[in-house]
C-alpha cells in the first residue's frame, strides 16, 4: 500500500502543512498539489464540488506524494465510504457532538472486524495498491470535528 506519509509525519511528532480544496478544479487541485502541501483536502462540505469531481481532483493530487484527505459533508455512511472508496488518506467529519457519533464514524471508517465498512474500494486499490485491504485499518486517517459547545462538554 501507499505510504500514508502524514501518519510519518505525526509519527515523528512533526506538524504537517494541509492545503484546502473547494475549487471544484481537477487542475486547481493539480496546481495545488505542486505547491510543496503535505496533504490537500477536499471540502465536500463547505466546497461547491460534488463526488465525481473530487474524485477527478483526487487523481490530479495522485501525481504527486501529497497526501489526499476529504472533508465530508457529514456522518453518513454513504458519504464516507464512497469518498474512502475513491481513495482518500483520511476523513474529516464535521458535527460530531457526541462520544456514540465519534465511535459511529471510526466503525464506518473501519473493515470488519473493527468496523462495518463494507468491501468496495473501486478506485483506492488502484492508487494505493492491491494490498489496501490489508493495510487500510491501520493506514487511514479518521478527524472528527468537535464545532459545537455541546460536544465540548460531554
Amino acid at each position: 500500500m501507499r505510504k500514508n506519509t502524514l501518519r510519518e509525519i505525526w509519527g515523528r511528532g512533526e506538524a504537517a502543512v494541509n492545503g484546502w480544496l473547494a475549487i471544484p478544479s481537477a487542475f486547481s487541485a493539480e496546481v495545488m498539489a505542486h505547491q510543496g502541501f503535505d496533504t490537500l483536502t477536499v471540502d465536500m462540505q463547505h466546497g461547491v464540488g460534488d463526488y465525481q469531481v473530487a474524485v477527478t481532483m483526487l487523481q490530479a493530487i495522485s501525481t504527486t506524494a501529497v497526501v489526499p484527505l476529504a472533508r465530508v459533508p457529514w456522518n453518513d455512511p454513504a458519504h464516507l465510504m464512497k469518498i474512502l472508496d475513491a481513495g482518500v488518506y483520511g476523513v474529516i467529519c464535521p458535527m460530531i457532538n457526541t462520544a456514540a457519533e465519534a465511535e459511529a464514524l471510526v466503525r464506518t471508517c473501519k473493515y470488519p472486524p473493527r468496523g462495518n465498512r463494507s468491501w468496495g474500494p473501486v478506485r483506492a486499490s488502484i492508487y494505493a495498491g492491491a494490498d489496501y485491504g490489508d493495510h487500510a485499518n491501520e493506514d487511514l486517517i479518521v478527524m472528527a470535528m468537535i464545532e459545537t459547545a455541546d460536544a465540548w462538554f460531554v
